[in-house]
């Protein structure tokens, strides 16, 4: 696909798809993030970890970068990354032979997947620009998994990036944020994460059962109440409106939940975002998620106790 090739009926619904893709990271919001890539471009880092924004902005901002640093359009005479080359295309769709794209959002990242890519990291990449290898929800990362990330990152890969996405740089190993050259996204606000009407009742029901310890249980044991999907949605839900709560922004959905967590203190709140970032692993790691968001309601419970 050529910037300057006519563009026919399939190749427009292509260009659209990738649009859609990259809308996320096209935000004016992540106007600061896209210039600061641009200057790292001509030297860039071994390792760029990528934290803030939402799933979907950490993503498609990846997807970005591998674009930039693989656009076969002259500089001098055209916007890079032009976002319509074959090789824009292809590292866009994750279809470029040197484009490694492991995803960590449904499921862990497992040590094969870190495996298959050490095996072609000793060669040079088979195209003109960069190799890449995404790791997407790296907290994903198993600990095997992990340790050989580690290996590869402790010897220097000559035409090969790396990018790292989390939520938060401290999800990761410590190791290997080390070796990472963080940047933050714009971090998600209400605007950019509409409220899901869907789990606001499960905000309610969570503030209900931290003031009074009834109705939590009936409610997550009622059969096909709960699946990994819902529950991710409840801690996502959880993790925004206690950010609402700390900075004093407003949160359009379960209100007393927000009433509720404003009213803690600035250890609570700590304690409470450790809580959240313990489920979110666990419904990665597929743990059962009843069994999570019951203890995501206990410790939310004993942790206002104590405030009381």
């Amino acid at each position: 696909m050529s910037s300057s090739a006519p563009v026919d009926g399939t190749a427009a619904r292509s260009v659209l798809e990738l649009e859609q893709i990259m809308a996320p990271a096209l935000a004016s919001r992540h106007a600061r993030v896209r210039g600061f890539l641009h200057r790292l471009a001509s030297r860039p880092p071994q390792v760029l970890l990528m934290e803030g924004g939402t799933v979907d902005e950490r993503a498609a901002m990846a997807l970005y970068w591998a674009a930039l640093l693989n656009c076969t359009v002259d500089g001098g005479k055209g916007v890079r990354p032009c976002l319509a080359c074959t090789a824009c295309a292809q590292m866009i769709a994750c279809h470029h032979r040197d484009m490694f794209f492991l995803d960590g959002r449904e499921e862990s990242i497992k040590i094969d997947d870190v495996r298959a890519v050490r095996g072609v990291l000793g060669e040079p990449p088979r195209g003109g620009g960069q190799r890449m290898v995404i790791l997407c929800e790296a907290q994903s990362l198993g600990v095997e998994a992990a340790n050989a990330l580690l290996k590869s990152l402790e010897e220097p890969r000559p035409g090969t990036s790396f990018v790292l996405l989390a939520p938060q740089r401290e999800r990761l190993l410590p190791t290997l944020v080390s070796r990472s050259w963080v940047l933050t996204l714009a971090w998600p606000s209400a605007e950019t994460v509409p409220v899901d009407p869907d789990v606001v009742e499960w905000g309610e029901a969570l503030a209900e059962f931290a003031r009074t310890g009834t109705g939590w249980f009936q409610r997550t044991s009622a059969k096909g109440a709960l699946d990994n999907s819902v529950a991710q949605r409840v801690v996502v839900m959880m993790q925004r409106t206690l950010a609402a709560a700390i900075t004093g922004a407003a949160e359009a959905g379960a209100p007393s939940l927000l009433r509720l967590l404003a009213a803690q203190d600035a250890l609570t709140h700590r304690r409470l975002d450790e809580v959240l970032a313990e489920c979110q692993e666990s419904l990665v790691f597929n743990v059962n998620p009843a069994l999570v968001l019951d203890w995501l309601a206990t410790r939310l419970a004993l942790l206002c106790a104590l405030r009381r």
